[in-house]
């Protein structure tokens, strides 16, 4: 899922609005016993900037009150019904090695491990599923193309940006999950969250969808060409049953530009191996220019 374009270049301070009105008016509620998104009026948000005496213009309300609507419509109809649990992302999972092995043998790209212990310990089924799109798709682009580009499933280092001469433009903070062709001047890097075994919704998670927000300042900063930014969530359990407010701040980080794009679920099976495939065009490009 990429940015909806009505709401992409807006300033700090439309951001500023939906960031304070989402915060104090709330990003969601039960109501009859039931979590729902949240999509603030105008007479709402009105009376709350008034008894702060908060100013707004016209225009920029108007935008505002759309946003809560997009953000709440997108959410509920689009995403929420992307979003697996573990036996359908390890029913997939199984169903997509077994079409790779017939057709291609034993993969080459890794299968980590989940962080459970014990009955819950497995293979990490959607990291496994991005891993494998992954490979298909790179080799086949090598094939078609007499080329040779690899991918860093694991990065063990952070990533850094160079100019042509080899000079260091950039080093990001944090390690990302994956990279094209490598951390060394990437065309595309990659963040996994999937949180299937999660009971609570805790620090941990949040602070995932905090970093992932650094990850886009940082991004947004670099000058020149910089990787393309994915981020790759799933869980229906804990981002829509117990973590709404914290799918609502990641949409936002998309419109904001924080992100390039988020892949929700099985939404991989959808635009992965076309967004794997442009990423191998663009370093092709790269290496002609």
């Amino acid at each position: 899922m990429k940015a909806n374009s009505k709401f992409i270049n807006l300033g700090n301070d439309f951001w500023g609005y939906i960031r304070l009105l989402s915060d104090k008016l709330h990003y969601s509620k039960k109501i009859n016993g039931t979590s729902q998104i949240l999509a603030h009026s105008k007479s709402e948000i009105e009376e709350y900037l008034k008894t702060n005496n908060i100013s707004i213009t016209p225009q920029t309300l108007d935008l505002v009150v759309d946003y809560f609507k997009y953000r709440k419509d997108v959410l509920e109809n689009y995403v929420e019904p992307q979003l697996m649990d573990v036996e359908e992302s390890q029913e997939r999972y199984n169903q997509l090695k077994q079409e790779f092995m017939s057709k291609y043998g034993s993969p080459h790209s890794p299968e980590p491990l989940n962080k459970q212990k014990g009955k819950k310990r497995n293979v990490a089924f959607f990291t496994c599923q991005i891993n494998l799109l992954t490979e298909e798709a790179i080799d086949s682009f090598n094939k078609k193309n007499h080329s040779n580009i690899t991918c860093d499933y694991d990065p063990r280092g952070l990533t850094f940006i160079t100019d042509e001469n080899r000079n260091l433009r950039d080093t990001f903070t944090r390690r990302f999950d994956g990279a094209i062709p490598s951390i060394d001047n990437p065309v595309s890097v990659w963040e996994i969250k999937e949180y299937y075994y999660t009971t609570t919704f805790g620090s941990r998670i949040s602070d995932g969808v905090y970093e992932t927000q650094l990850d886009g300042f940082e991004m947004k900063n670099v000058e020149g060409s910089r990787p393309h930014h994915n981020f790759l969530i799933d869980s229906h359990r804990t981002w829509w049953t117990m973590g709404k407010s914290y799918l609502c701040r990641i949409i936002d980080a998309l419109n904001m530009g924080l992100v390039d794009e988020v892949v929700f679920g099985e939404e991989i099976y959808k635009v992965w191996q076309e967004n794997v495939t442009n990423a191998c065009k663009e370093l092709i490009a790269k290496s002609q220019s």
